[in-house]
């Protein structure tokens, strides 16, 4: 880990559309700052969101994911809560560059939940690019939400219902079950791809306490991924867009989120 202090925007991604819900995602917009696999896992663990991602290059989309304990070659949530960011900071981009392949992404709708912000910000992957996440089809809503966070068994779990089979809308919970402190994610964009690649339709999840995502099954074996971010107030105000943390690296290391 580099000595120094860095900045950490912290946003929230699929959130409904009253603004609650949305899982935290932790951007290292300046991912220079952090150089290195075993520093920046480092920080991901301190930070201990779901996902951490450090933008290596803003104008040609080049970012790197981490959970708390694994690297990821692609995830849903982490890649459209920082196409948001990059449009908020003034650099849009029309493609993000992953380990796993090239992730285009977009926007759609107007306005939003937050004051002339794109609603639903969008990318577009492939199943094949979901790695070590299974999905398990419960009876009713009810079973989902009965589960405890995370249920027995070890792997990653996305635990579904059906809400509406007509209309396509799902009730869903994720359990990375990884053996890091993350017991359920509040909502997960590369398991919902998983989900509508394998039923080949149209869904709207409901997930977590109060998150919405939009999946769309699309030509050639894609699949689109859609949600609303917003700035995550409640983690500080240490930049425009979210909070500001520092980790400094000397053998005393302290973490510092806004308050």
């Amino acid at each position: 880990m580099s000595d120094g202090d860095f900045e950490v925007d912290v946003v929230r991604v699929f959130v409904g559309a009253d603004g609650a819900g949305g899982s935290p995602l932790g951007v290292v917009y300046d991912g220079g700052t952090v150089p290195g696999r075993p520093a920046r896992q480092e920080v991901a663990r301190r930070l201990g969101y779901s996902e951490t991602v450090f933008v290596d290059d803003a104008a040609r989309g080049e970012v790197d994911i981490y959970t708390p304990s694994v690297r990821l070659p692609f995830a849903g949530y982490p890649l459209i809560g920082t196409a948001w960011l990059l449009r908020r900071r003034g650099a849009p981009v029309e493609v993000l560059r992953t380990v796993a392949g090239e992730v285009a992404t977009w926007v759609e709708g107007a306005g939003g939940v937050e004051e002339g912000a794109g609603e639903f910000t969008w990318i577009r992957g492939r199943p094949e690019w979901v790695a070590g996440k299974r999905t398990r089809r419960y009876g009713s809503p009810e079973e989902v939400d009965a589960l405890p966070a995370p249920p027995p068994g070890e792997g990653w779990l996305y635990a579904w219902a059906w809400a509406d089979e007509t209309a396509g809308t799902v009730r869903a919970r994720g359990f990375p079950r990884r053996g890091d402190a993350i017991a359920e994610d509040e909502a997960t964009g590369a398991a919902a791809l998983l989900l509508a690649g394998e039923l080949g339709r149209d869904l709207r999840i409901r997930q977590g306490a109060g998150s919405e995502i939009l999946v769309r099954a699309a030509a050639g074996g894609w699949v689109e991924v859609g949600g609303r971010v917003v700035a995550d107030a409640g983690a500080g105000a240490g930049t425009e867009a979210g909070a500001e943390a520092n980790v400094e690296s000397d053998g005393g290391s302290v973490l510092r989120e806004g308050a």
